[in-house]
């Protein structure tokens, strides 16, 4: 039985599911933006965004739990010196989820998570929403 465990299980094992969210990470910080299946950037979120209040501290012990789970080094200095700095007026919700609609080959549920200051929504990135395209035709 799962009582108090939180969290979807995404079809894997503990391991392999952090695994996955700790990629998942890494990509959202070098490139700010990506398109993953709804449930995928449900669970991204809670685990991101406390990363980014680590980043936020900027202290020695804040960077050492952050390598914890960022592997890269590269994207740990990205953590640290450009969004640590850019949401340290804002107190919390660093992402945006914007649902795209079905994946064509597995009618997955498919969502774009960015970082909330990134360039316009999802539209500058040539990602055609779902409600604005059913709010057109």
């Amino acid at each position: 039985m799962r009582h108090l465990k939180k969290g979807r299980k995404l079809g894997r094992t503990a391991s392999h599911k952090k695994a996955l969210l700790c990629n998942l990470a890494t990509s959202l910080i070098f490139h700010e933006r990506i398109q993953t299946t709804t449930a995928k950037a449900k669970e991204l979120r809670p685990f991101f965004e406390p990363l980014v209040t680590l980043a936020k501290r900027g202290d020695l012990h804040a960077r050492r739990q952050a390598a914890g789970l960022i592997r890269d080094k590269e994207a740990l200095a990205k953590l640290f010196t450009e969004l640590g700095p850019r949401f340290a007026a804002r107190p919390g919700g660093y992402t945006r989820i914007l649902h795209l609609g079905a994946r064509q080959g597995d009618n997955a549920e498919l969502s774009l998570i960015e970082l909330v200051d990134s360039s316009e929504a999802g539209v500058a990135a040539g990602y055609e929403l779902s409600s604005e395209s059913s709010a057109q035709g």
